[in-house]
């Protein structure tokens, strides 16, 4: 009995540490009816002092409760029949051979320790019926005939063993196990130092029925099955499940688009979501808002023939050439209004009403001279300046300080006496840094003069702007003076 309890309670300390897991497991043995047949040898231990092996069959009836675990817990009921023995030359007679068959039931405890393999125990009592009789000529023995003792008595059984599994229903069967007496009759001696009792070592076949089903014939059984109502034919995973291969959550045989890239949202159909319906997916469409029927490119954005930045269905001047600026309609801008754009316009500033040439010049006639005024000489044009950074633009900053607004303002009255002059405008700095980091702030400091001349009505397109970084120096860089020199924006009028 020790034994006995020793082994129920690690059994019982391995379906707790197995309970508490997370992982959803589907035992081979949940929820199903087995039949069992077994044959083996017995071993009995009663007060003959040697053992004298016999044989037993035995057949059982077993239903396992439904499980979601590695463990699972079943009722037995069973019946068998068969022979324990033993020798004793000591003894009269000296071999006895006695009948039994019993029946009973109990509880199973099983674990599945592998693909296949599924160990258990069971413990539980029988209903014993014994003829102890002679090993030589199976005559009752002395006490039997003399009905000193009932024939009959309650049992303790248990056993270990292992099934099996060689189909999903059928299994093998090795176990061992003990059958324990409350008395000591079953060699025909009353009085003994123990009570009676026998080993077996049995082997034999299970079959498993009203077990799970394949309602969907998938191959995959219901208690395993999360997608039960799989279409026939269609295949599936471990789960049950019809195959995604892409896993955009549409399974592979009702997925019109199989190769959808990991992440990307999917249609109903397992196609890629397509929200302005202009046959480019989402995941690759960098203008999602197209109005509906516009023709894209392969990015998904409204053609713009003319490169103008205005898409064709809203451009109303189509053919603008390449670099022009245009207005939000897609037409070139004519700043000054006289009908001719500015990339044309020779003569950007003139003012409303004016009638221009092709050139937008203003027309000159007769009349025109004659009002006019004998111009007074203007003072002596100014074509070059050499702004310093130190004393005309913010420390380490591309922002114009008011003190370069006076040279500045010389050469605006140039620029605007000489409406069809040019100019270009470009910034140094001395050799401290990167050479990138001052190509770019000589650059944005260049900018900013020619932001300011724009400001003041000169057009854009009369300035070539550069950034030359610490280029061609004017004076030492060896020295804090003469980097303040290199330091520059230079101002020059080229025609």
């Amino acid at each position: 009995m020790r034994i006995l309890f020793t082994t129920l309670l690690t059994l019982i300390i391995i379906s707790y540490s197995f309970a508490q897991t997370n992982k959803t497991y589907y035992h081979a043995f949940s929820g199903t009816t087995v039949l069992t047949f077994e044959g083996g040898a017995t071993i009995g231990m009663t007060n003959y002092s040697n053992i004298h092996p016999q044989y037993l069959g035995n057949a059982s009836l077993e239903y396992f409760f439904p499980t979601v675990t590695k463990s699972s817990f079943g009722l037995r009921l069973f019946g068998g029949s068969g022979f324990i023995g033993g020798k004793d030359i000591t003894k009269t007679p000296e071999i006895y051979r006695t009948n039994i068959s019993y029946t009973g039931g109990g509880f199973v405890y099983m674990l599945q320790a592998g693909e296949s393999v599924f160990p258990y125990f069971f413990a539980g009592g029988s209903y014993l019926w014994f003829d102890p009789k002679s090993g030589n000529d199976a005559t009752r023995l002395h006490n039997n005939a003399a009905e000193a003792y009932p024939r009959h008595e309650f049992n303790f059984n248990s056993e270990l063993g292992s099934r099996f599994l060689l189909t999903d229903n059928l299994s093998f069967n090795l176990n061992g196990g003990v059958q324990v007496s409350p008395h000591n009759y079953w060699d025909d001696l009353i009085t003994g130092p123990k009570n009676d009792l026998f080993f077996h070592i049995s082997a034999g076949f299970s079959f498993a029925f009203f077990s799970d089903r394949d309602s969907d014939g998938d191959g995959v059984p219901d208690s395993k099955d999360k997608c039960p109502d799989t279409p026939t034919g269609i295949r599936v995973d471990e789960f049950g499940c019809p195959l995604d291969a892409d896993g955009d959550g549409v399974p592979d045989y009702l997925d019109k688009c199989p190769n959808t890239p990991k992440g990307v949202k999917a249609d109903m159909n397992g196609c890629p979501l397509d929200s302005d319906g202009d046959g480019v997916p989402d995941y690759l469409d960098i203008c999602p808002n197209t109005p509906h029927g516009v023709k894209v490119d392969d990015l998904g954005c409204p053609f713009d023939m003319d490169g103008d930045g205005v898409p064709d269905y809203l451009d109303k001047c189509p053919n603008t050439p390449h670099g022009v600026e245009v207005d939000k309609n897609g037409c070139p801008l004519d700043s000054d209004g006289d009908g001719v754009p500015d990339y044309l316009d020779k003569c950007p500033d003139t003012p409303p009403g004016t009638k221009v040439d092709p050139n937008g010049c203003p027309i000159i006639t007769k009349e025109i001279l004659k009002k006019e005024d004998i111009q007074k000489p203007e003072d002596q044009e100014v074509n070059e300046v050499v702004l310093s950074v130190g004393a005309n633009f913010y420390l380490g900053q591309s922002e114009i300080l008011p003190a370069a607004y006076p040279e500045l303002n010389n050469l605006l009255a140039t620029m605007k006496k000489n409406p069809l002059s040019r100019w270009t405008i470009e910034g140094y700095t001395d050799n401290s840094g990167l050479n990138k980091k001052n190509v770019k702030i000589s650059l944005e400091r260049a900018q900013s003069v020619v932001n300011y001349f724009v400001s003041k009505g000169i057009t854009r397109n009369r300035f070539m702007v550069y950034g030359k970084g610490n280029a061609n120096p004017i004076a030492s860089n060896k020295t804090e003076a003469g980097r303040t020199k290199n330091r520059r924006v230079v101002i020059k009028k080229i025609n």
